[in-house]
């Protein structure tokens, strides 16, 4: 048997990327090879394609963050009853594959009866959205919060986790996006509005309880302004920053967090994440698999939706990346093997 797989070889366009096949690879000690039933493209790739991405491997390598799929073998160590089953992992590369190896601590059960594809939209983004709402600002409800970018993977996923708890969601986003935000009962406001902060201190004029920024420079700085006494901003990206350096744009952002962190005004900034933690690997893979499990099993019930911006076949990775980065679909592109 044989595996597919995405190269990534340096810096080039989407339509750069490269498909290759090789042997298919054996699991190693506490190891599980998974048939990937679906993968995703997240801001993480967009970087990396531009050689932007802080720790990303030397060029050549197999990009893919994340992955479901279904165990096909396992290596000594590993409880052979996993085989057959569906699961999630964050991977940070390697996920653009027909297979892929995976530690097996890493992997987290997919309730049953759910779409591999719906389930993907909810791995690193589902984590996310569920870590900063509820372990780093720890918003209560019937808070306000502001959220950048809320039409994303992470901002969809972010905002419905949030509506369950009752908080009030003031999500920002281009106006064609706007009526799907609606419908998850988002208060949506134009990403360009040149009024935006005013907009936004009508609609919470003591300030807003946290924001979640994915974008960096001034609209980091003015969602710092907006923050109520005793708010939380929690920054996970630094999208904004398309050209330039990315570790020195990366490193001025930490000094600016860790200095409003400090002010005596109640304010908490903080930067998530979401590898956080992992030097001490076993309570980060309970962490993980804790919150993960409680997002997924969230959309068994029904009780928020994935958004699936499209669905692109492997072999398509090029029009897959594209369509990403042109943000012009709410959610997030999925990437499927045949």
């Amino acid at each position: 048997m044989e595996i597919t797989e995405v190269v990534l070889p340096g810096i080039v366009e989407p339509s750069g990327l490269q498909l290759r096949t090789r042997e298919l690879p054996s699991p190693g000690a506490d190891q599980a090879l998974v048939t990937v039933e679906a993968s995703g493209v997240s801001f993480a790739e967009q970087a990396m394609r531009r050689g932007r991405y802080p720790g990303q491997p030397k060029f050549p390598f197999v990009p893919g963050y994340d992955l479901v799929g279904v165990v096909h073998s396992v290596g000594p160590g590993v409880d052979p009853a996993l085989v057959g089953r569906r699961v999630a992992a964050m991977t940070k590369t390697g996920g653009w594959a027909s297979h892929a190896l995976v530690p097996a601590g890493d992997l987290v059960a997919v309730p049953g009866g759910l779409d591999p594809g719906d389930a993907e939209t909810l791995v690193v983004n589902g984590l996310t959205a569920w870590q900063m709402l509820h372990r780093t600002a720890r918003v209560r409800p019937g808070q306000t919060v502001l959220v950048h970018g809320a039409n994303g993977g992470v901002g969809v996923t972010l905002a419905q986790l949030a509506r369950l708890d009752g908080v009030r969601v003031l999500g920002t986003a281009h106006p064609r996006h706007h009526d799907v935000l609606r419908d998850f009962g988002v208060v949506p406001l134009d990403r360009d509005d040149p009024r935006l902060a005013e907009r936004i201190r009508e609609l919470a004029p003591g300030g807003v309880d946290a924001a979640f920024d994915n974008l960096g420079g001034e609209h980091l700085s003015r969602a710092w302004r907006l923050l109520a006494p005793g708010g939380a901003l929690v920054s996970y990206s630094i999208a904004a920053h398309q050209t330039g350096p990315m570790v020195p744009a990366f490193l001025v952002t930490l000094a600016r967090l860790a200095i409003w962190n400090v002010l005596p005004n109640g304010k908490r900034a903080s930067f998530y994440d979401v590898w956080a933690g992992r030097r001490d690997l076993a309570a980060f893979r309970a962490r993980t698999r804790e919150d993960l499990t409680t997002v997924l099993s969230l959309l068994a019930e029904g009780r928020i939706v994935a958004q699936v911006a499209a669905r692109v076949p492997l072999a398509r990775i090029g029009e897959a990346m594209t369509l990403a980065e042109a943000r012009t679909v709410p959610g997030k592109v999925v990437v499927v093997p045949a």
